[in-house]
């Protein structure tokens, strides 16, 4: 399956094609096509048409109905999706199989559930004496906000790419979606069936290439864009929130992380390990949500560093970077923790397989520790597999040192003191707290971060509301 752009309920590979490459043995695999300015504003004037047209006029219920048939539509292509998901990102098979499918047809039901029963407000008001008295009903109706770009990042593709379309869809807005260029045939497959399920034309479109200078700017720069939501780096997300600003365009965006953890020395000892092995090198620290800082409680550090380290160098099938650049990258920063001071107690390296694996983009899970909390391994995010670990004495130093990051997306605390737990958790300047659990995640609740790691919130009426506009509408009786 080559990818293909759809635009206006057509599958198009007009464009430039640039080469698609398997991380897992650094392969040709495929070619994608590079969508033009042209193409990039064919799509967005599809998606104005639209909303000027037949799914304009759709009702909740309808739109509501195209959820669960697009739904159904990923769930019987199911193994499609996992073979692609798996193909682009390199990502171990059963983690595709288990959480990145399962999970993109669970949030078109989530939203067509959360948006065909969502209530909305009404307020009786007194009218007063000099308004001629009597009572005024208000109440809140919400609209689309229009036509949504919505660029998705390449760890999580088909997974966070739906995250956005299916709230954007069940608000009733119209969609122009950029998957990122190294992981674009999952959304391919979407749009095949979103086809499939019979959405109006226009309705959704998808366009494929690069960021800057390319699809992704001519997207977010685009003056028929009325609102962008994005998930990735937080430098891009700037980039984008400056084209946004030149039309005070509506924006939401969950960007990066340096993400603590912190042990106590009362926690599961066991426990923490396994999950921070979890926590800091599932899908090779490719989630935005992994953990990269490690601080435990004195009188269990050395037995907790000791164990994390020998689990670490025991990993299997942990899966490659997503290109080579990412692999230099990532290799970069751990020649740079051994140039800061660091001790390396697992890792640290490129893994030999003797087979094609060799021609890929694998590095070896990592721990390190001996930095101070200025080193640029322990501050800037890797997004790699690579935790540091760090003592701290006390609650007031453990927050302190959580806090002290330009990131704030997501923490994990562990601890089997449940007082200490509630006393801890809400002074983490994150968006998400864990406490002895990871990724562990409820559709309905609040997904974001603090200041590098994004704007706004997402998940259940957090994204439906991002995805309407509150109108007031006062009758007086």
């Amino acid at each position: 399956m080559k990818p293909a752009h759809y635009v206006n309920g057509v599958f198009t590979t007009a464009g430039t094609d640039f080469p698609l490459i398997s991380p897992v043995d650094g392969r040709t695999v495929g070619a994608v096509p590079e969508a033009s300015r042209e193409t990039v504003d064919e799509a967005v004037r599809a998606a104005r048409a639209a909303l000027d047209g037949p799914w304009g006029a759709t009702s909740s219920e309808e739109r509501c109905a195209y959820l669960r048939r697009i739904a159904d539509g990923i769930e019987a292509r199911f193994e499609e999706f996992v073979e692609a998901e798996a193909a682009d990102t390199g990502k171990p098979r059963e983690l595709a199989a288990t959480v990145d499918i399962p999970r993109a047809a669970g949030n078109f039901r989530a939203y067509a559930d959360l948006a065909y029963g969502r209530p909305e407000r009404a307020y009786n008001t007194s009218v007063p004496a000099w308004s001629g008295s009597g009572q005024a009903l208000n109440y809140t109706v919400r609209r689309p906000l229009g036509v949504v770009a919505v660029i998705s990042p390449w760890n999580l593709p088909l997974l966070l790419l739906t995250w956005k379309v299916a709230p954007a869809l069940a608000a009733g807005n119209a969609v122009v979606a950029k998957p990122s260029e190294e992981t674009p045939s999952t959304a391919t497959l979407l749009a095949e069936v979103i086809d499939a399920a019979g959405l109006p034309a226009g309705a959704f479109n998808l366009v494929h290439g690069h960021g800057a200078g390319a699809a992704g700017e001519h997207l977010t720069a685009h003056p028929g864009v009325d609102a962008i939501a994005f998930t990735g780096a937080s430098a891009t997300g700037s980039a984008i929130m400056r084209n946004a600003a030149a039309h005070v365009t509506p924006v939401s965006f969950e960007l990066g992380g340096k993400n603590p953890a912190l042990v106590f020395a009362d926690a599961d000892l066991e426990e923490a390990v396994e999950g921070t092995i979890r926590s800091s090198f599932t899908h090779s620290g490719q989630i935005c949500l992994c953990t990269e800082r490690v601080y435990v409680q004195r009188p269990i550090f050395e037995a907790f560093t000791r164990a994390l380290a020998e689990r670490a160098r025991g990993l299997r099938g942990y899966g490659p970077m997503i290109s080579a650049q990412h692999r230099d990258k990532v290799l970069s920063y751990y020649r740079l923790a051994v140039e800061e001071g660091a001790t390396v107690l697992a890792g640290g390296g490129v893994p030999e397989f003797g087979d094609a694996r060799d021609g890929g983009f694998h590095v070896e899970p990592t721990v390190i520790t001996g930095l101070p909390p200025h080193a640029r391994t322990v501050r800037e995010e890797v997004f790699g597999p690579i935790c540091h670990v760090a003592p701290f004495d006390d609650e007031d130093e453990a927050v302190r040192l959580a806090n002290d990051s330009p990131y704030g997306l997501a923490a994990t605390v562990w601890t089997t003191d449940l007082s200490r737990a509630h006393r801890v958790a809400p002074r983490i300047q994150a968006g998400i707290v864990w406490v002895n659990c990871w990724n562990l995640r409820d559709l309905r609740t609040p997904f974001g971060g603090v200041k590098a790691s994004g704007i706004g919130r997402e998940g259940g009426e957090y994204s439906l509301d991002f995805f309407s506009e509150p109108v007031n509408v006062c009758v007086k009786i």
